[in-house]
């Protein structure tokens, strides 16, 4: 792993390769929150994407904000290595960003690779298929597993060895082509190379708010101020999830997102807890008795005995 490296990361994540689903799905979160700021500069900027942009800004096009200089936007790529795991223990929080970003995210210059070695349609879902035009498929075990990846036969004939298939958005059938193999070495001197980089410059995705995804922190005066519904929301349908908070409050993921953080950390709602919305962990009665007399001080909310 790359333990100092100048590749983007989420602020209050000290792993710099993410490996729980919890900080996976933190990623996305800040992910969505960096393509909706891309997309307000691009509106201000009277631009369509980012090579229009950055384009401008190099050419001295873009007034400054105030007194600090505008500069060109870095490109993002997110690359997941076994979309599976997430799948298996998050698929619904997992389901949604990735999509969101796979329709948006290019405009702005992020991009998104997804790879399984599980293709199966609860891995490789029709939402995230759909928003997935260009794929590869490498040798597969069956037709079926094909079909799941490129809508079609072939891949279970594949000779293995980087023997692959590329579908192209613009083209009908399929590429037949050769992946090079990389030995341990080489990826060994990649990652030198990176480390002996510069890194005063390091630029980081925007963390989440005040709390970080440990589900620390957080005062009162810096939670949502859809708080407060969200909270009886939740505890009035017993149902912890952020898809509740989307149809009722109509509000995008990313914030129901951080609106779930933040219920957790008050104590109203249980851990994540693989695709299982969260558990409720008091009753009206008693949330409305710790809301009229506490105001979310920003210490957790406990269930007081019966």
């Amino acid at each position: 792993p790359l333990h100092h490296h100048h590749l983007a990361g989420v602020e209050g994540l000290e792993e710099t390769v993410v490996t729980t689903v919890e900080n996976a799905v933190a990623v996305l979160r800040s992910l969505e929150i960096e393509m909706d700021r891309r997309y307000r500069i691009l509106a201000s900027a009277g631009v369509r994407n980012i090579e229009d942009y950055n384009r401008a800004v190099n050419q001295g096009k873009i007034s400054r904000e105030g007194n600090e200089k505008p500069g060109p936007l870095p490109y993002i790529v997110l690359v997941i290595d076994e979309l599976a795991d997430l799948m298996v223990l998050g698929a619904r929080e997992i389901e949604e960003p990735i999509s969101r970003l796979a329709q948006m995210a290019r405009a702005v210059g992020m991009h998104l690779i997804l790879a399984t070695q599980r293709p199966s349609v609860d891995v490789i879902t029709g939402v995230i298929k759909a928003n997935f035009p260009s794929r590869i498929a490498f040798q597969v075990a069956s037709k079926t597993d094909s079909r799941t990846i490129l809508d079609r036969n072939g891949a279970e004939k594949l000779l293995g060895r980087g023997d692959m298939l590329f579908l192209h958005p613009r083209d009908p059938e399929p590429i037949r082509l050769h992946g090079v193999y990389i030995s341990t070495e080489e990826v060994q001197r990649v990652v030198n190379y990176i480390r002996q980089q510069p890194q005063e410059d390091v630029w980081k995705l925007p963390g989440l708010g005040s709390k970080s995804p440990s589900g620390e922190g957080g005062g009162y005066g810096e939670r949502d101020e859809l708080f407060r519904e969200a909270a009886r929301l939740v505890v009035r349908h017993q149902q912890g999830s952020a898809s509740l908070l989307q149809r009722r409050l109509r509000i995008g993921y990313a914030r129901a997102g951080r609106l779930i953080d933040e219920l957790e950390a008050a104590g109203i709602l249980g851990p994540f807890d693989g695709s299982k919305a969260r558990e409720v962990l008091v009753d009206e009665e008693t949330l409305e008795r710790i809301l009229n007399e506490q105001e979310f001080s920003g210490e957790p909310l406990e269930e007081e005995d019966a």
